[in-house]
């Protein structure tokens, strides 16, 4: 009786035993939006946390032509040609409407050339993956300085890492493009610049794609609850 006893007591013990925990499931974000603040081109963001499959060349010219021609971007160039006209930049184009035009044409042309070929052309030839890949965890700084460095680090088809071949040639060779219409600045200083200048956005537009999600959650949806509420 008290081997019977003790053995129920054993058992009642294990029965009252809570449960391992069960690891925590993998966490799952959203698909990227399409324009960041409703006006940057956000077609060529992926998130890191999904399962890595690589695209095909027509996905990737597909990716170039929507960053290209997404309509926010005649906006975006005629703001542009704007700040141009006040700062008279390239003054060979002169001032009223036909130098406002020529400043609207070739910056749009900028943004088109420049993303034909790092985001298109040069991808497929060096069988480089164009897509921002969101890692939208860790740190701010960690997260900023990752959106920065993309510009040098990209995956290949594979998925692999290299060096961004796309994004570095692609912008130099879109700024010798340029001078065939910027016919005043056709020196080094001006082509470095113009090249660091290309570099540059396309960085910072990586910035605000990485962080743009937690922009939106913290302030957008906040403000939906409020009026909701």
């Amino acid at each position: 009786m008290v081997c019977c006893g003790a053995l129920t007591q054993v058992v009642a013990g294990q029965q009252a035993q809570p449960a391992a925990n069960p690891d925590p499931p993998p966490v799952v974000q959203a698909p990227p939006d399409k324009r960041v603040f409703g006006v940057l081109p956000n077609y060529r963001t992926a998130n890191m946390t999904a399962e890595y499959h690589p695209i095909t060349a027509e996905q990737k010219m597909t990716i170039a032509l929507k960053d290209s021609f997404d309509y926010p971007l005649i906006g975006l160039g005629a703001a542009y040609a704007g700040l141009y006209q006040l700062d008279d930049s390239h003054p060979q184009f002169g001032q009223g409407v036909k130098g406002y035009l020529r400043r609207f044409g070739t910056s749009y042309c900028d943004q088109v050339v420049g993303n034909m070929l790092t985001e298109g052309l040069l991808p497929i030839a060096f069988h480089e993956d164009p897509r921002y890949f969101r890692i939208g965890e860790g740190t701010k700084r960690h997260r900023a300085v990752y959106a920065l460095t993309r510009i040098f680090v990209t995956k290949t088809d594979t998925g692999a890492r290299s060096f961004n071949y796309a994004e570095v040639i692609g912008n130099g060779t879109a700024t010798l493009i340029g001078w065939s219409y910027y016919t005043d600045t056709r020196d080094a200083p001006d082509y470095f610049q113009a090249f660091g200048t290309q570099l540059a956005t396309d960085a910072i537009s990586q910035v605000l794609k990485e962080f743009w999600p937690d922009v939106k959650r913290r302030y957008f949806h906040h403000h939906k609850t409020a009026d909701a509420n």
